[in-house]
């Protein structure tokens, strides 16, 4: 995709520090991290979001998520992981290619606003319904 500043990453023409590479994805370090060790995982093939994407190409990109994952546990000792993926403008994808954000998190971090909510309970009636339907579309 000629706009896509991800497929220009991948194609050479912008610069990233590259953390991992193989044939079929690409990772590198976001340039504009939530935490130290922020890292984008990205398809090499353009794929706008999870509608898009391949399937071996999304099995790529995860198993690639789980081996930075070990690699971000052994070089900088999280207390856990953020992984975080967007899917429209809706909920603020900005770059359209189909990327995964890996973000270690210290105990101590500010919250993500992502992983934290207020929890309230659901009206089952309306839980079923819709799990019904999405089951259904299956």
């Amino acid at each position: 995709m000629e706009d896509c500043i991800f497929c220009k990453i991948v194609d050479g023409e912008i610069p990233c520090f590259t953390i991992y590479e193989d044939e079929r994805v690409l990772a590198f370090a976001d340039i504009n991290p939530i935490n130290t060790g922020h890292t984008l995982i990205i398809p090499k093939s353009h794929a706008e979001n999870i509608w898009e994407i391949g399937e071996d190409d999304l099995t790529a990109v995860h198993r690639a998520s789980r081996r930075l994952a070990g690699a971000m546990q052994r070089a900088l000792q999280p207390d856990g992981i953020a992984m975080l993926q967007l899917n429209g403008r809706a909920v603020n994808q900005l770059v359209m290619h189909y990327h995964l954000h890996l973000i270690p998190r210290k105990a101590d971090d500010p919250a993500l606003s992502m992983t934290e909510w207020e929890l309230v309970p659901g009206d089952m009636k309306v839980i079923e319904e819709t799990a019904r339907n999405i089951a259904d579309a299956c």
